[in-house]
């Protein structure tokens, strides 16, 4: 488990069925020392884990990602580019949250993410 967080909410917009989000990335963070020590970019998992991390807040409960229905990496995140908007669109049907996801360093589109939430029990 990561000390430091990896990223921080810098400004959170729930409104409607859209959220709207930007997002600190600690560039300093121990993760990039193995991904990738001579040119860190963050992992693909992590921008899953900022979506379900996000999206968590923003309704106020614990959540769990079961199903993707598709997932694409169409740019590289540096931690260097320090800042990155994501904004989610979400539909409540019964128990699943269904998400329509982009997380974006400026203008490029870095993930594009298609899938389903449920609220976590332990």
């Amino acid at each position: 488990m990561l000390k430091e967080p990896l990223f921080k909410i810098l400004s959170l917009n729930n409104e409607g069925s859209a959220i709207n989000a930007v997002l600190e990335i600690d560039e300093h963070n121990e993760i990039f020392a193995g991904h990738f020590p001579d040119h860190p970019v963050v992992p693909g998992a992590c921008m899953l884990q900022i979506v379900k991390e996000v999206l968590a807040s923003a309704l106020n409960m614990p959540l769990r990602l079961v199903k993707a229905d598709n997932i694409k990496f169409l740019s590289l995140v540096e931690p260097s580019t320090q800042t990155v908007q994501l904004s989610i669109a979400y539909q409540l049907i019964d128990s699943d949250i269904k998400i329509i996801a982009n997380l974006m360093a400026g203008e490029v589109v870095c993930m594009k993410l298609s899938g389903t939430f449920q609220e976590y029990s332990n």
